[in-house]
């Protein structure tokens, strides 16, 4: 069972991470990695940035209703987790595809 009050902090976390992901596809884009490792991580980054907004909507939405409060913010809670493990993912594909 969801915590009480968690949609709270997911909703503004949620949008920022979406908005990090969009930053960081436009900060690849201007550097210099191979063609393949930044269309993969550019790739990925794009469907996390749904993913953590979809997660902001869903987020809303438990705050908004009453009768699904609790499933669409385990919902949201899940995908904002799920969001968090991909950027991690691509955070270390991109520092290999660097090569620090």
């Amino acid at each position: 069972m969801p915590q009480e009050g968690v949609a709270h902090h997911i909703l503004p976390t949620a949008a920022t991470m979406a908005g990090v992901c969009i930053t960081v596809v436009s900060i690849i884009k201007l550097t210099e990695l191979s063609k393949s490792a930044s269309t993969v991580i550019d790739d990925v980054l794009a469907v996390d940035g749904v993913l953590f907004l979809a997660s902001s909507f869903l987020s809303y939405l438990s705050l908004r209703s009453e009768s699904m409060a609790t499933r669409l913010e385990h919902t949201a809670d899940v995908l904002f987790l799920i969001g968090m493990l991909v950027m991690v993912v691509c955070a270390f594909l991109l520092v290999y595809a660097l090569g620090y």
